[in-house]
């Protein structure tokens, strides 16, 4: 199975023969085979050259980029080996006739705000009291139909949203990791840290697993397709958040597996310090690896499948095959 690869010390990255190579300032180089590549993910300053991109672009591995805080800068998003230009018409029409928009939208809110409410019937089967935050989010589940535009819909979804993270106290009960309120940049704490960078290392997880189909990832839903380069990787990384994301930060902080000194305080934010980061992603790959059954495949499938067999719904959506009913944890 192809894996992603992270790069989070300086150094060179070159092509080698048939090959990668990383040569890491005052260490030995690291060789990389090229086959187990899924997409490569860049934290630190590196150099490369235009042999590197072309070789890259034959084995169809993008590279993505992070600045010093942590935050998705942009993509080298090799030429689509899989362009449909069918395909990218049909997203086009989706996205022009307001109905067939709005349906989509609202099933990406829906696949969020389910997988919310399997998360909180998680742990309030194991003790906490939740009973009220399932609640609000159910009641605002049934309002989605009455919604008649995109607005209303991220308005719903940032409702449930607030309910959500309301939550996170109560789950983690960690006064270490208080929730408070949603801040996003700078983070204005340890917990908004690590859901900002899980949310952006999901988004671009996503925008890897759109390159391996026919889609357009820059035809969003619910997302405005607007000046952004992509919006279909953030509609489908609202349905799986709750499963990948959240799930990570739960875990590490339950398990005591990050602490307070891997995140550093100033100014400019809260954010993770390198050993921290290196925890996280440690998770973030072992959620992604992690399979579960899945009912209509009859058999196990990894999370990071889930999101390739989420583009393929949507594929088959485009071309009258079948609705997209979004993935939605139930047990």
């Amino acid at each position: 199975m192809k894996r992603a690869i992270y790069i989070l010390n300086p150094g060179h990255l070159k092509r080698e023969g048939n090959t990668l190579v990383f040569i890491p300032q005052n260490e030995e180089k690291k060789i990389i085979p090229v086959e187990t590549i899924d997409s490569i993910y860049v934290f630190a300053e590196i150099t490369f050259n235009k042999k590197l991109i072309e070789f890259l672009s034959q084995k169809h591995i993008p590279l993505h980029f992070f600045n010093y805080f942590e935050y998705y800068v942009g993509t080298y998003y090799p030429r689509e080996h899989m362009n449909s230009g069918l395909m990218v018409l049909r997203q086009a029409e989706y996205y022009l006739n307001h109905e067939w928009r709005l349906g989509l939208a609202r099933a990406f809110v829906y696949g969020a705000l389910s997988n919310m409410l399997y998360n909180l019937r998680i742990y309030n089967a194991r003790g906490k009291d939740l009973s009220q935050q399932i609640s609000s989010i159910e009641e605002l589940i049934g309002e989605l139909n009455q919604a008649g535009s995109t607005a209303e819909l991220m308005a719903i979804e940032g409702q449930a949203r607030m309910v959500y993270y309301e939550a996170f106290d109560i789950i983690l009960d960690n006064p270490d990791f208080s929730f408070e309120v949603r801040t996003r940049r700078p983070p204005a704490n340890r917990l908004n840290a690590l859901i900002s960078f899980g949310n952006s290392l999901l988004y671009v997880t996503a925008l890897s697993e759109i390159y391996r189909t026919h889609l357009d990832p820059r035809i969003g839903y619910l997302h405005e397709t607007n000046q952004r380069s992509f919006t279909l990787n953030l509609d489908i990384s609202e349905v799986f958040k709750p499963l990948i994301v959240d799930r990570v930060i739960f875990g590490l902080i339950n398990r005591g597996e990050i602490k307070p000194n891997d995140f550093s305080d100033n100014l400019e934010g809260v954010y993770l310090k390198d050993k921290g980061t290196r925890k996280f992603l440690e998770a973030y790959e072992k959620r992604l690896s992690e399979t579960i059954k899945h009912k209509k495949l009859g058999r196990k499938v990894s999370y990071r499948r889930l999101l390739r067999l989420e583009c393929y719904k949507l594929y088959r959506h485009f071309l009258g095959d079948e609705i997209y009913i979004p993935y939605i944890r139930t047990r």
